[in-house]
């Protein structure tokens, strides 16, 4: 079976010298903090290629950084020159009353074909119940209507507004990014593995297995510290709905590529290997329903 990183990312700062290959330079002030020092340079496509090619992952999802539409653009018309990229998750402006058609433009546009999902950085919003605001459930119920699939960056905080709004939209297939970025340096683990709980008893929630190692503590952090957070996931929602994703470039804060991959296969190694199958890569291809047919050959 193909396996899939179904979470990474790529940027070039709004500083790169013009010859370098990737997407077009943009600002990054999210980088512009001292914590984010170690990963603030530009990450491009030909930096994964032998990431995931020495971890022996074959295809990815690319995954929108900005709450830009412009950015998405670029992503696709990367992604449609790229034998590596299956799907991209990009932006639009949920709560734009026009938003039906800017989804049909990206569509439309080069590498189109490639989106797949839409995500918003709901995790930086400050209203926790922002997802029930009508105009975000009319953007949203726009995502369901262009057959694509909508990512769910959240906190444990505005996971009660999570559940609400998948229950209000069941046509719509959610995935929810980062099992929602529990507090795993602490060790706490509820309120947010009850509420994980709930979600995941809702059919038409997907759950990616990523984002651990930066909510760990970044210098120590074990398997076994990890380990009660995955298994809440895969016992919630069954390994058919729970996906690899590795978040790079950002899990180079705590590990690399490499590690993470292993740790995750560590993790799931209680599973038989049907089930490991589909944590690597059969349940993303179905949640995303991606066009795995097209050849690697591509790549220029």
């Amino acid at each position: 079976m193909t396996r899939i990183d179904a979470h990474h990312h790529i940027w070039r700062l709004k500083d790169s010298p013009r010859h370098t290959p990737g997407p077009s330079p943009r600002p990054h002030d999210w980088l512009d903090t001292p914590d984010m020092a170690s990963v603030r340079r530009d990450f491009t496509l030909d930096d994964l290629a032998p990431e995931t090619a020495a971890a022996g992952i074959d295809r990815t999802v690319l995954v929108q950084v900005l709450p830009d539409v412009d950015e998405t653009a670029d992503f696709l018309a990367l992604a449609a020159s790229s034998g590596l990229v299956a799907g991209v998750v990009g932006w639009v402006d949920l709560t734009a009353a026009d938003v039906a058609d800017t989804l049909a433009t990206l569509c439309a546009g080069p590498g189109g074909e490639l989106l797949v999902g839409i995500r918003h950085l709901v995790q930086a919003e400050p209203d926790p119940a922002w997802l029930n605001r009508p105009d975000v459930r009319r953007g949203l119920a726009a995502v369901s209507d262009a057959d694509l699939v909508y990512d769910l960056l959240t906190v444990p905080d505005q996971l009660p507004a999570a559940l609400d709004t998948v229950r209000a939209l069941p046509g719509l297939t959610f995935v929810l990014d980062h099992i929602s970025k529990p507090p795993i340096a602490s060790g706490k683990r509820e309120p947010w593995a009850g509420r994980i709980r709930e979600l995941a008893a809702e059919p038409n929630v997907f759950c990616k297995l990523s984002g651990m190692v930066t909510e760990a503590d970044r210098d120590s952090w074990t398997t076994p510290d990890l380990r009660p957070y995955a298994d809440v996931v895969l016992d919630a929602f069954g390994p058919s709905r729970v996906m690899f994703g590795s978040d790079w470039p950002v899990c180079l804060l705590a590990a690399s590529y490499q590690d993470l991959v292993r740790t995750t296969e560590e993790l799931t190694s209680g599973l038989s290997a049907l089930e490991r199958a589909e944590v690597f890569g059969g349940t993303a291809a179905r949640a995303y329903r991606l066009p795995l047919d097209r050849p690697r050959e591509e790549a220029p």
